[in-house]
């Protein structure tokens, strides 16, 4: 601890950020970083607390998944000690880089000195770490010094996938990585748009794993453009990364219309159609999800979370008219419950980039809570023109039953829209390879495979990440993709020595 009276000293300075009505002007990602000496002063700010909370990854919802060392790389900052602190973050994350713009820091949310005060800064200070060491040139290829002569077929090239074929490839196993769409990342490229984290950050870990030995096969989907039971006859193990993508539906009055999209089909079009265009190719060529455009409309996007925020920042860029977004949650206290203690993560009000963005340009923050879509109507020619929705309360639970939604009499209205994105989530994996391989499912449609050993029914076949666990954050699918290659290691080996 370089400063024991540093958290009495600094406040806390999150990421500076560009003006929300002028990055909405381009796909740039939208934060900045602090200079070097308040970097310093926001390392300073941890405690190293006996007990450090933000990086056990255990309590519920709470602290680092990955086990990052925080307060250690928190004090080699502050110390100046840039790439010790590099070393430090790769001990226990593959990507800092994705980690430090998309996670939403539980670690944060565990943090002790946020007991009494706004904690530390930890996302924004890993993320300084990790481009300081590309801007420095510490971050090389480091290629396995041998080969164990064991090859391992990971399908999904997702934060799991990644990280496990990351892992087997230290170990010197031959890797080769699958992944259906045209580019290497999974939802890390088409998922979230390129304002929130930039492609050439995915692309550049790519190329590293390349140059380290990792093959990467692009356009091909395990179990529809190859099928499942080659990759059995090929190699000597399999690892599972698929992911859970398959969306949550509103099959209400209407859904049909045009008009009416998943929000992975706005956004993965929207992130190809940027590249392509960016790197001079024929955007949107071979690719699944057309590019559908918000200029000039009246979009609604239904669901809170994440992906329906990335829905609010995308249809900003392009222009639209009006943007509305509905959930049918309570709007979340603005500090938290007496039910939510720390260091559980915090559910409270947050406003993040889209719904600042949409503020700015519309003059107000654009959700509208315990709101419940009744039907769509089109007009003649089947095309969405409204949304007909009706506000709704949660009544108690009773008798230990789930609470039940009620209809507020009199709240009926009628929404202008042309655009409507359903951001409610995902259901589970929607890749056949599970069935052709035999794999058995939970109750969720999961993979079945537990915690910890990863292991399917079939010998041979683990499985990680979302495609295991069900939708989930980055970190966990770094953290599940670990351990997937550390049991799929000592399967192979008899023995692992990978963490």
């Amino acid at each position: 601890m370089g400063k024991p009276t540093g958290f009495l000293e600094f406040e806390r300075q999150p990421f500076p950020e560009r003006a929300p009505l002028e990055r909405i002007q381009d796909w740039d990602e939208f934060h900045l970083h602090l200079s070097t000496q308040d970097l310093q002063e926001q390392g300073a700010r941890c405690m190293d607390c006996g007990i450090p909370f933000c990086h056990t990854g255990t309590m519920p919802e709470g602290g680092c998944p990955i086990n990052n060392l925080i307060p250690e790389w928190n004090d080699l900052v502050y110390q100046n000690r840039w790439r010790e602190a590099l070393d430090r973050l790769h001990a226990t994350n593959n990507f800092p880089e994705f980690t430090g713009r998309v996670c939403p820091a539980p670690c944060e949310g565990s943090c002790t000195l946020g007991i009494i005060e706004p904690p530390v800064t930890i996302k924004s200070i890993e993320c300084a770490i990790i481009d300081k060491g590309f801007e420095e040139g510490w971050v090389v290829a480091q290629p396995p010094a041998i080969r164990t002569g064991k090859k391992v077929a990971v399908v999904g090239s997702g934060p799991a996938g990644l990280a496990c074929a990351d892992q087997l490839n230290s170990a010197g196993h031959t890797v080769t990585v699958y992944e259906r769409a045209d580019r290497i990342g999974g939802l890390l490229m088409y998922g979230i748009p390129n304002m929130k984290l930039e492609k050439e950050r995915v692309e550049q870990r790519v190329d590293l794993m390349r140059a380290e030995g990792v093959t990467f096969v692009t356009n091909c989907e395990v179990g529809k453009d190859i099928p499942a039971d080659s990759l059995l006859e090929g190699n000597d193990a399999i690892v599972l990364c698929g992911g859970a993508t398959n969306p949550n539906n509103l099959p209400i009055e209407g859904r049909e219309l045009e008009g009416v999209h998943f929000a992975m089909e706005f956004l993965h079009g929207n992130t190809k159609h940027v590249l392509d265009s960016k790197y001079g190719e024929v955007p949107g060529e071979g690719f699944d999800y057309p590019f559908i455009s918000a200029e000039g409309k009246d979009v609604i996007v239904i669901g809170g979370g994440d992906t329906g925020n990335d829905c609010l920042g995308t249809a900003m860029r392009h222009g639209c008219n009006s943007v509305n977004m509905f959930e049918i949650m309570p709007k979340p206290p603005p500090e938290r419950a007496p039910s939510n203690p720390w260091p559980e993560w915090p559910h409270i009000f947050r406003v993040d980039y889209g719904h600042a963005e949409a503020a700015a340009r519309f003059g107000d923050d654009p959700r509208t809570f315990l709101i419940s879509t009744k039907r769509f109507v089109g007009d003649e020619n089947g095309r969405l023109k409204e949304l007909h929705t009706v506000m709704i309360e949660w009544l108690p639970s009773e008798n230990g039953q789930r609470p039940q939604l009620r209809e507020v009499p009199g709240t009926e209205k009628v929404w202008p829209a042309q655009l409507v994105f359903l951001a409610m989530g995902f259901r589970g994996p929607e890749n056949p390879v599970l069935d052709q391989l035999g794999v058995e499912r939970d109750a969720r449609s999961n993979a079945q495979a537990e915690y910890g050993d990863y292991a399917t029914n079939v010998p041979g076949v683990y499985a990680a990440g979302d495609m295991r666990r069900g939708q989930s954050l980055v970190v966990w699918a770094i953290n599940e993709g670990r351990g997937a290659a550390r049991e799929c290691d000592r399967y192979l080996m008899g023995e692992t020595s990978l963490p």
